[in-house]
């Protein structure tokens, strides 16, 4: 038979209500009790029924439920304040990161010429010196780039010479075959002329002794 799903809802008779919570408290502090054993952990139970009274498990001896307790409580605590530690810390992350912001913001306005006046001369000089390097970086990564473009045409060519010089092979071979082939017009003419040939011979037939040959047309 199929045990119907019970549905989640106050029981209203207080004679079964008192049933249902003596059977899953028992169930509760017996697999309390299961996971306790065989994962080894420290397990405390505390329920109080619907009349006050409590019922409590303590996983091990030398531990009771106040000692558990009393470690929750601790480890909350200390939850606590490392969580305000970290959300201090995550402040102090922000403000030093807008100004750092602001600082970069700062230089790429005057490293695009805007925002100079209030600059001294050491300051121009560095924004010079600077500028001048990054210049510097720029040409050399240009003359990079020039450089293996320049090697890649150089293999393309390479590569279409070899190319051009295969198909040169290739049509010479073509033209000799063509020139070692004897053309078909000239070959049914000399098979005409051959055939006049046979034409135009005269034959004589002898029949009889030697002296009494007659040639017969």
């Amino acid at each position: 038979m199929v045990r119907g799903k019970t549905e989640m809802k106050r029981i209203e008779n207080d004679t079964s209500r008192q049933v249902t919570f003596s059977k899953r408290r028992n169930g509760l502090l017996k697999k309390a009790f299961e996971l306790s054993v065989l994962c080894d952990a420290e397990v405390a139970l505390v329920i109080f029924s619907p009349s006050g009274r409590l019922s409590e498990f303590s996983s091990s001896r030398h531990f009771s439920v106040n000692k558990t307790v009393e470690r929750y409580l601790r480890k909350v605590k200390d939850r606590g304040l490392g969580t305000k530690g970290s959300q201090a810390n995550t402040q102090e992350g922000t403000i030093n990161m807008t100004k750092k912001i602001e600082h970069l913001e700062l230089l790429k306005r005057k490293f695009l010429g805007d925002g100079l006046d209030a600059c001294s001369i050491d300051e121009l000089r560095q924004i010079e010196n600077q500028l001048d390097q990054s210049l510097t970086k720029i040409r050399a990564r240009k003359n990079q780039l020039f450089k293996e473009q320049i090697g890649e045409l150089r293999e393309e060519e390479k590569r279409l010479l070899e190319i051009n010089k295969d198909l040169r092979e290739q049509l010479s071979q073509c033209g000799g075959d063509e020139l070692q082939r004897p053309n078909s017009a000239d070959e049914e003419q000399d098979d005409e002329n051959l055939n006049e040939g046979a034409d135009g011979v005269e034959t004589e037939l002898v029949i009889g002794p030697p002296a009494e040959r007659r040639i017969m047309p």
